[in-house]
């Protein structure tokens, strides 16, 4: 019965291709051709990547070169108070952020409302906040020592802002917490981005001012503190823990030694990866090797801070900063691999140097455009500190641009 079968298809087969006929034919090979298994096309691993920005800061001569009211006394907005513009300040980066499924910036300042000030107590106009909503940062951290510059009736009014934001665009914000519930229920932040779940551990050394009610609360270092956040991070069933502190010796190229031991602790305590904030300035990284009951050690990467994203700080080496990238893949079995982390050199430029305003810019992308510069000197600056940093904390641009 069965060589009767495989001549029938045989003859099939012959039938399907007369111009064979009166050829001497390989059967066996047509068969093959024809009725050849068709392999099914297996699912292309799930990648996500998250870009991270550091200091978004607003100093007072970021204020006052932003305000049309100078120029356009009428350019006010619902409540009387002054119109702003900040559109040039991440222009040349938007593409980094914009292409992210996730972006997360430090935001270093207060929605305390008018009068409207920078250092040391700062105070951004609200369309501030949403300029970054609109730019396509996802999670604005919280947690730093200018969250309480307003005292409580300033962090109130900023969590109660950032939640209008959320509304409208979506963000996130972590880092403070308005009540117990938010406390509890919603701290650590913890995202889903194609079926990849990442914690978000944010939490700073301490804040310039207190305030005597228990809420607003903000994430400390504490290590009382820091255990519950890592637990509740770890019982959330994430792929990934990210720390986020905001810490270390300010205009320090070199991380402390209570950094490296609190970076000790973050990784044996389940973070994946530390990402810090609050120097002004671009640290060193390392990777912290832990044992976690793996047959090796896990590798947790630390860098310790991403520097400015924007400010008007123009002390050596406060201008330049850093975007990580941070891609995670889930492999065929189901673990997620963390990549080595991608790092973009940003500027900061001055007002009259590139442009008439403010604006942060890829260096790499304007090393050979030193004629686009009105005041050369700044140019001249920002390579010698480029190379400087590199050369003191190790990070090194990725090689391919935007990627």
């Amino acid at each position: 019965m069965k060589k009767t079968v495989l001549l029938l298809m045989f003859l099939a087969v012959e039938a399907l291709h007369p111009e064979c006929d009166g050829q001497e034919i390989d059967g066996a090979a047509i068969f093959r051709q024809e009725f050849r298994q068709i392999r099914p096309v297996l699912p292309r691993p799930d990648t996500v990547s998250m870009i991270f920005l550091g200091d978004i800061m607003l100093h007072a001569e970021q204020i006052r070169k932003a305000s049309l009211t100078q120029t356009r006394p009428a350019e006010r907005d619902t409540c009387g108070y002054g119109r702003f513009d900040f559109s040039q300040y991440f222009l040349s980066i938007g593409s980094y952020i914009s292409s992210a499924d996730l972006a997360v910036a430090n935001m270093e300042f207060t929605l305390g409302g008018p009068p409207f000030t920078g250092y040391p107590a700062f105070s951004a106009p609200d369309s501030y906040a949403e300029y970054m909503a609109k730019c396509g940062i996802d999670v604005f951290l919280t947690a730093n020592n200018h969250i309480l510059d307003r005292g409580e009736q300033g962090i109130r009014r900023t969590l109660d802002k950032y939640a209008a934001l959320e509304k409208r665009f979506g963000i996130k914000s972590t880092g403070t917490s308005m009540d117990s519930l938010q406390y509890h229920n919603g701290n650590p932040l913890v995202t889903e981005m194609k079926g990849i779940r990442v914690a978000l551990v944010n939490f700073t050394y301490g804040t310039n001012r207190s305030v005597e009610s228990e809420y607003p609360k903000v994430n400390r270092s504490r290590k009382s503190h820091l255990q519950f956040l890592m637990q509740k991070a770890k019982e959330s069933d994430p792929d990934i823990i990210i720390a986020l502190p905001h810490w270390g010796e300010e205009y320090s190229l070199k991380h402390s030694g209570r950094q490296y031991e609190l970076a000790q602790w973050l990784a044996s305590n389940g973070a994946d990866i530390i990402i810090g904030t609050h120097p002004h300035v671009v640290q060193d990284s390392i990777v912290i090797r832990v044992q976690d009951g793996a047959s090796s050690p896990k590798a947790v990467p630390v860098v310790f801070s991403l520097g400015n994203a924007i400010s008007n700080m123009s002390a050596p080496n406060t201008q330049i900063g850093l975007m990580a990238k941070v891609s995670a893949v889930r492999k065929m079995n189901g673990k997620v691999e963390i990549l080595p982390i991608e790092f973009t050199y940003i500027w900061c430029s001055l007002p009259g140097r590139l442009r008439d305003t403010h604006c942060t810019i890829p260096v790499k992308e304007y090393l050979s455009r030193s004629g686009l510069w009105k005041m050369p000197y700044e140019y001249k600056k920002m390579v010698q500190t480029y190379d400087r940093v590199k050369e003191t904390t190790g990070i090194q641009d990725q090689d391919n641009e935007n990627s």
